[in-house]
């Protein structure tokens, strides 16, 4: 018996005492083996992470806005019918499937079980696919879908809008009534409305914009540029910031104010729905491009937006670098794991305000050349 057997073995035995059945556990682990491929792609990721302004010319790129203005005319009536019912308008449902899997043509062909079986088994992150794995299970032991037709991404996420089975146990609804909550069906009936589900459940307000670019004035704080900073559209105008477009948040709304590419690129005021969007993916980039291409969708024009397009991105060994250099000049006490975070930014923050910086929190090669020389010093 090989050790991913062994592995099986004793995850079934957890399986089923969280009521698992046999004949489940049976049907779904009768053709896995570990998958060489997924373990290759969890363990090479790309080395450099992309600069935001590269990754919204490809997520919101011409093709994609045409795709999104003709998904939306394809889907009209189905869209319109799922924004009635939950409330999320159809351009950002249109957005979020056109990024998750280009309108449904990319959904995934890996098989779900035998992919995160392999994820929980190597052991980088075993809690949270072994959770995974149990959801998925708990997927086919209710009848949506049989195991052999179980697909979607290397990492687990299914369907048209890339659902991880956690997600799909809590959100996923039948809209078209057949019975079952089929994500993976050509038919994106009930993928889009699970989608709408879930932001309406993390707290999608109808009819609040999501924000937008904004200018500061000269000598603004941008420590006030943190999205656990929460003001009212009116504070913030007399904070100094100016909308360059309409945000369409109310003056007694709250909204937060980032700064994604530090002091030297653009800012944007958002609202509460941006950060909804950030439930769906927790990645500021990948929600601007949602809400970028949702505007698009609507048929707004491209804006341009004054990204500091010269920076270098850091690799991750390079954040790993800055961060060990950090805790070395006394920012932080937090251990060097080459991911930004908030533990990172607020460290750079506080350097930035003891040299008398602009606290953006940013992380770039300048910054890195700079606290170089300071440790060599």
């Amino acid at each position: 018996m090989t050790v991913f057997a062994i592995w099986i073995a004793e995850f079934r035995e957890k399986a089923l005492q969280s009521g698992i059945s046999g004949v489940v556990l049976d049907q779904a682990f009768a053709e896995v083996s570990l998958n060489a491929t997924v373990l290759e792609k969890d363990r090479n990721q790309p080395e450099h992470v992309t600069p935001i302004w590269d990754y919204l010319d490809r997520a919101v790129s011409k093709p994609r806005v045409d795709g999104a203005r003709q998904a939306l005319r394809d889907n009209l009536d189905l869209i319109s019918s799922i924004e009635a019912k939950f409330g999320v308008e159809k351009e950002f449902l249109v957005a979020i499937w056109g990024l998750e899997s280009n309108f449904g043509a990319l959904r995934g062909n890996y098989p779900v079980i035998e992919a995160l079986a392999t994820l929980a088994y190597d052991g980088r992150r075993r809690a949270l696919f072994e959770g995974q794995l149990l959801a998925a299970l708990r997927i086919v032991q209710s009848g949506d879908i049989a195991a052999e037709n179980l697909v979607g991404s290397w990492a687990g996420a299914m369907g048209h809008t890339q659902f991880m089975p956690t997600s799909y146990l809590d959100h996923a609804v039948d809209f078209d009534g057949d019975g079952r909550r089929d994500i993976w069906a050509d038919d994106p009936a009930d993928a889009l409305a699970s989608t709408a589900a879930y932001l309406a459940a993390k707290g999608w307000t109808h009819g609040l914009g999501w924000g937008g670019e904004v200018m500061l004035a000269k000598g603004f704080d941008y420590a006030l540029a943190n999205d656990i900073i929460a003001k009212t559209t009116k504070d913030w105008r007399r904070a100094g910031v100016t909308a360059v477009r309409s945000s369409e948040i109310p003056m007694d709304k709250l909204a937060t104010l980032i700064a994604p590419a530090g002091a030297r690129g653009p800012a944007f005021l958002v609202s509460q729905n941006f950060q909804t969007v950030l439930r769906y993916n927790n990645a500021q980039p990948y929600a601007l491009a949602v809400c970028s291409l949702a505007d698009r969708a609507a048929g707004d024009d491209a804006t341009d937006i004054d990204w500091p397009r010269t920076d270098k991105a850091l690799s991750p060994a390079q954040i790993k670098e800055l961060q060990e250099i950090l805790v070395r000049l006394n920012y932080t006490s937090d251990a060097a794991d080459g991911m930004l975070g908030p533990q990172t930014s607020a460290a750079i923050r506080a350097y930035q305000k003891a040299s008398g910086r602009p606290a953006d929190g940013y992380a770039s090669f300048e910054l890195l050349q700079k606290l170089r020389g300071l440790d060599a010093g």
